[in-house]
Formats: C-alpha cells, structure tokens, sequence
C-alpha cells in the first residue's frame, strides 16, 4: 500500500483528493496536516465524509509514515513549506499549487500533464501538478501544436466558483455568484506561462499570441473552454490529429457530438470536440476544475510514478442529471 500524506488538508482541492484516495484501492492515508484545523475530525471540515474515514488533521507532517505528499496550499506556500522542512529523498511530492510549473534554474520537478510528460512522469519523484484552466485549453491545442500547425488563437473559457478556492471573496459568494458571470484577469492569467511552455515543447519556437479570456461562471464545478484558430488542414484531418494523439490517453475523450459540462462534472475525464468552419477550427475543450483539474490528475500522478495502472481508482461517474 502507498503511504500518503496531505499538507493543507481542509480546502477544495484536499477535499477532492481525500474522496478519491479514501476509495483508492491502493492507498493508505496516514497524514493529514492542517495548521487550522489540527485535532479535528476529518469529516468535520469535509462534511461529506461523515463516516468514511475516523481521521484527524494534525498540526505537522510526519515524514516517517509517508511515501508520497501532496501539497494543497497557496500559491507561494509550497516553496515556502519545502525551504522550511526538510523532505527525505524516497518521498516523492505531487505539488497542486503555481510554484514549480514553471521551468527555471534549479526547479527538479516535472510538469504534470500525463497527456504531455508521461514517461517523465513515471520516473520522476516531484511532479509540479498542471493548473485547471491549463489543464482544458492545453487539451485543446497540444495535438495541433504536435503536428507544428499551431498558429495564433483565441480561447474563451468559463470556470466554476469551486476554482476560486474555499476561502469566501467578493466574487465568489452565492448572492454575487448566482445568475451572474463576469470577465477577469482578461489576456492577464496566470496559468499563460504554463501553457505556452507546454506548446513550445510541442512546437519549438512557438511565439504566436495565445488570447485568453477566462470567465467566472455561476455553477460551482467544470471548466468549458471553447478555441479557435485559422489552418489549412481539413476537418477530416483535424479530427484524425486529434484522435491520433489522444488514442493511448484514457481519460481524454475526443467527441464525435458536441458535449456538455455534465458529461465531465465528478469525473477524472477531458472531452474534446472539434469542427472546422471556413478557414478555422473550433475546439471545445470540458474538464471538472477540481478533479482532473487538480485532484484526479494528482492521484494520476501518483498512478503513474508508483507503477500503478494510470486509472487506477479514478474510474469516476459523472453526474447525469
């Protein structure tokens, strides 16, 4: 059984990770740190679940009862964890927030994206896991970006309130949020730099602008992202591109009908549809932010640096209705 231990353990992106792993037929959850909430039930701060699990957060992690951590802190709280503790060499860390996606001196963690990094994945010890709105658009654009017929494109994206984190603001309140959608950090967002890292990979010396306007939703989970660029490949190519590179990728589904948010909402799944009009092709891209946007991909993750079969207890239902 893989040990696992949490740090941060009383927000969205733990609650999410602590459903999943609980049912994880391979894990063991051992340590769930939370400065807040240390002593606590589990259950307490994660209601739902009331009867799952008899754990407690405790005030600081114990290494010696871990094999792998997933740290679901801030952005900046990671770095600032890892210069504060020391980490012995066999544990390998699965890092959720902004602090290591970024390729930079000195920075020995890959990025997450299985899609992208598989082999990298499973022979890495530190995995910099991919942000939710990266995670949806990259799905839209790697397979072009792999045949290096990438050019400028327009993405507009609308994200669930879930993505705002649990700490309450102005704009993510149900009296601000419900029957109301608005427009942030326009051309501005952080999870740019992530992607247009991934897409050089892909297409070396890729400089073409990316232009993208997230959107705040008024539901709580999925991402919708809807792309699109000019090119010269036909519909029927694009299709086969995208099909092509997704065929060995279990949890990236290309669609032949146009999906809807539902399908994805409560699962670890990526459904991508494409169609061409005129000069252009559209790309609609849907995740759930907090799954395979954050969680699911980290327990993917993990699947993938232990040996595991990479769906290993992520087999997730959707919700319906």
């Amino acid at each position: 059984m893989i040990k696992v231990g949490i740090v941060g353990g009383a927000g969205y992106t733990a609650g999410e990770l602590l459903r999943i792993l609980i049912c994880h037929p391979e894990v063991d959850i051992t340590c769930i740190q939370s400065t807040s909430n240390a002593g606590n039930a589990v259950s307490s701060v994660h209601t739902d679940l009331l009867g799952d699990t008899e754990l407690s957060f405790v005030a600081d992690l114990d290494t010696s009862v871990v094999d792998v951590i997933f740290l679901c802190m801030g952005h900046g709280k990671s770095v600032e964890f890892l210069t504060e503790n020391t980490i012995p060499a066999h544990i390998k860390i699965v890092d959720l927030s902004h602090d290591y996606r970024l390729k930079r001196d000195g920075n020995d963690f890959i990025y997450g994206l299985p899609e992208l990094n598989r082999e990298e994945i499973k022979k890495s010890t530190k995995i910099a896991n991919p942000g939710c709105f990266a995670t949806a658009i990259q799905f839209a654009l790697l397979p072009l970006a792999s045949a290096k017929a990438l050019n400028e494109v327009h993405v507009n994206a609308i994200t669930g309130s879930t993505g705002a984190g649990q700490k309450p603001t102005a704009t993510s309140h149900f009296s601000w949020r419900n029957s109301n959608v608005s427009v942030y950090k326009a051309f501005a967002h952080q999870h740019l730099g992530e992607i247009k890292q991934s897409l050089s990979q892909l297409q070396e010396g890729f400089s073409e602008a990316v232009n993208f306007i997230p959107v705040r939703g008024n539901f709580t989970r999925g991402i919708m992202a809807t792309a699109y660029a000019e090119t010269d490949l036909s519909e029927e190519e694009v299709i086969k591109l995208y099909k092509t590179y997704y065929k060995d990728h279990p949890f990236v589904i290309v669609s032949d009908v146009n999906p809807h948010l539902k399908q994805v909402v409560n699962t670890n799944k990526g459904i991508v549809y494409v169609e061409k009009h005129d000069g252009k092709v559209l790309i609609i891209s849907m995740i759930d932010n907090l799954i395979k946007g954050a969680s699911g991909q980290a327990v993917q993750n993990m699947n993938l640096m232990f040996g595991l079969e990479e769906t290993t207890g992520l087999r997730l239902k959707s919700v319906g209705f």
